[in-house]
């Protein structure tokens, strides 16, 4: 299996918990004399095996991410990184998006709102830091479907 496709089957299975959870809730009382529309004995029966492959699956993935080396370090690494870029963009997004939101006057009175920061300087910055992030992600992506899941 590749570890892309192991990927897939956690995010498929991290669903399928949440799924499992609600309708477990929903089935958790009846009124007095009625009976669940699901049983709960059997829905917690696929819930814990659906959590035990989570468990198999994450520690594979993560043994896999550690050990596969590309040339930009490991998996892991690069993982790391990704995470780092994705809030740095986001922080600089919202950044320049308030940075940018100068008020309109209808008078000279009015209030006159100015930035604190050159947009423009800052804005390539975060260009950047987004063509960084795509380029990352794409040997991501190219290392998980190449990979085979230890």
């Amino acid at each position: 299996m590749k570890l892309a496709q192991a990927l897939q089957e956690r995010s498929d299975l991290q669903t399928r918990l949440r799924q499992l959870e609600e309708r477990l809730c929903q089935n958790a009382t009846v009124q007095e004399g009625e009976v669940p529309a699901e049983d709960p004995a059997a829905l917690l029966e696929e819930f814990e095996a659906c959590a035990a492959r989570l468990e198999e699956l994450i520690a594979r993935i993560n043994r896999t991410n550690s050990e596969t080396r590309t040339e930009q370090g490991t998996l892991t690494q690069l993982l790391a990184r990704r995470d780092v870029l994705k809030l740095r963009t986001g922080m600089y997004h919202d950044f320049l998006l308030s940075a940018s939101s100068l008020a309109r006057r209808a008078t000279r009175s009015e209030i006159k709102i100015m930035s604190t920061v050159p947009v423009a300087e800052h804005r390539k910055k975060a260009d950047g830091l987004s063509r960084e992030l795509r380029e990352l992600d794409g040997v991501i992506q190219q290392a998980n479907w190449t990979t085979e899941l230890l």
